[in-house]
Formats: C-alpha cells, sequence, structure tokens
C-alpha cells in the first residue's frame, strides 16, 4: 500500500500498528533499498514499511508486499521524528523495529525461526527491547565496489570488539545494566568518524509505550529499554550487519581520500549467517535454545 505523506500513514496505519512485528525502513539513499526490503520481509516481520523518496525505485514485485511512505530519510533528525510519531501511533505493546537501507538483521537461529518466535520468547522473560549491535560490513575492493557495498564479497571484522561502562551524566556513576559497545570500522577508522557516532549498541527491536521516545543517541527515555539485559540473566541479543559506516566513510571527501581500503588483517568475509555471528560472539541467544 501506498500512502500520501507521513501523516497519511499514521491516520490510515492504525490497524497495521496494533500488535507487530512491525519493520520501519529507512532509505538514506538509494543503495540496497530493495535487497533490504526483501531481508526483512523473509525474516516474517508482520508488516514492513519503507520510508523513502518517491524519487526511489522499487521492484513491482515488492511494492505489493509492503507500505510504502514518501519521507525525506537524509537528514538523521527526520528519521528519530518519524520513529517517534509511530510510537504514539501504536498500539501499547506493539513491537516495532527499525534500520535504515543496506541493513540487515540477524537474530541466533534467523535461518530457521521467525522473528515472531524470537520476540515472542523475549516477552515471556519480560523484555519489552533487545540489544543490538551493528556490524560493520564492508567491500573489499573499492576499485571494484567504489561506495564499499558489495553483498557478494561482504566483509566484517572478526576482533576488535568492547565495551565500556555507560556512565550518569550528572553524577558519572554507572548506569545499571548498560553498556557502550565499540568496533568495527567506527572503532578502527575512528580518526575519521565523529565521537557521537562510534557506538555500535542500538535499540534496534522494542515495544511502543506511552510517552516512549527514541533520542538521536539510538536511547529510549526509559532506561530499562537501553539495558542488555535483565537482572536475572543474560538475554537474547541481536545484530544488525550494516553498510552504513562504510557508505559514509567513502562518500565524506576526507575520509574517502585518506583510505584506500577498509580491509584489514583481521577481516573475513561475511558468511550471511547467525551462526557465524554467534560464533564470533556479535550476539547473545540467552537462555533460547
Amino acid at each position: 500500500m501506498r500512502y500520501n505523506s507521513l501523516e497519511d500513514f499514521l491516520a490510515k496505519g492504525k490497524a497495521l500498528l496494533a500488535k507487530g512485528p512491525v519493520a520501519l525502513i529507512f532509505a538514506e539513499d538509494d543503495v540496497e533499498v530493495a535487497s533490504t526490503l526483501r531481508h526483512h520481509l523473509d525474516l516474517g516481520f508482520v508488516h514492513v514499511v519503507a520510508f523513502m523518496p518517491d524519487s526511489f525505485d522499487l521492484p513491482a514485485e515488492l511494492a505489493d508486499l509492503l507500505h510504502r511512505v514518501p519521507y525525506e530519510c537524509g537528514l538523521p533528525s527526520n528519521v528519530f521524528t518519524a520513529i517517534n510519531k509511530v510510537i504514539v501511533a501504536a498500539a501499547p505493546t506493539c513491537w516495532l523495529y527499525y534500520c535504515y537501507n543496506a541493513e540487515y538483521l540477524f537474530f541466533p537461529f534467523s535461518e530457521t525461526r521467525s522473528v515472531r518466535e524470537l520476540l515472542t520468547f523475549h516477552a515471556e522473560e519480560r523484555r519489552a527491547a533487545m540489544l543490538t549491535y551493528v556490524v560493520d560490513l564492508y567491500a573489499p575492493d573499492l576499485e571494484a565496489a567504489p561506495n564499499a557495498v558489495s553483498l557478494q564479497d561482504a566483509m566484517l571484522d572478526r576482533s576488535g570488539y568492547y565495551a565500556q561502562a555507560r556512565v550518569h551524566p550528572v553524577t558519572h556513576k554507572p548506569l545499571e545494566r548498560q553498556l557502550d559497545f565499540f568496533g568495527g570500522l567506527r572503532w578502527r577508522l575512528e580518526e575519521h568518524v565523529p565521537w557521537t557516532s562510534r557506538r555500535i549498541d542500538r535499540i534496534s527491536l522494542f515495544r511502543a509505550k506511552a510517552d516512549l521516545t527514541l533520542a538521536p543517541t539510538h536511547q529510549f527515555s526509559d532506561p530499562e529499554y537501553n539495558t542488555y539485559a535483565c537482572p536475572w540473566h543474560h538475554n537474547l541479543t541481536a545484530a544488525v550487519c550494516s553498510f552504513r559506516a562504510a557508505k559514509a566513510l567513502r562518500r565524506n571527501p576526507g575520509s574517502r581520500d585518506a583510505i584506500t581500503t577498509l580491509a584489514c588483517r583481521n577481516s573475513v568475509p561475511f558468511e550471511w549467517t547467525s551462526r557465524q555471528l554467534l560464533d564470533l560472539g556479535l550476539m547473545e541467544p540467552g537462555q533460547w535454545f
């Protein structure tokens, strides 16, 4: 279904925001939009909503499978504005997910289990949000792939990930069960990345509720939503495998001229499997066997 505007979607889309899970996908540019949408449709989201300018092409076979909202996503603040408006419009406890184009969600056993099964289990553990790690993907040959995007030859870093305690902005005391995570291109090439963009943690899956808002830091107004696990044991986590950082490094004139390759000695081919991400410690199955 196609809508005339964000406001039109919010007015007419109440039914699809009743339970979820609903995927909100924001196209900042026209790179791998179709593959991103197909990937999330295949994961079993009840509805997939594509926020994208009218000028972006979309294959006809996808148009009937999703909801298209004309929207300018190039400005980061626009994305958070849209998400927060969707939260207000959604029924309480409706599961929502958000990502950008050229980003692909993986979760433990995602080849054989649907995202609905994942969130049903997560909700039974009394969790209303799920931590996801943004795992940077990149093409090894920048001459063959000038925008650093190649699904066939995608690579990721197999090491170099770490966490630091997240502290309260006023008291500077560590926040309970909250950590700042780093790694991938944003850590390895940090001299080209603003410090505000270096974290790789994102709460991509969450339940809507009254007065909940998402900040441009990818953190929610409810501190419990920002935790990596409950107080009793480890919980499920997932990964968003993303070409977004690689694209930005190639798009920025300063980093584009300074970087001849994004590969390093710890680069390995991405196998497009949840098993690889589990083996590398980039997501956690928790108690879900």
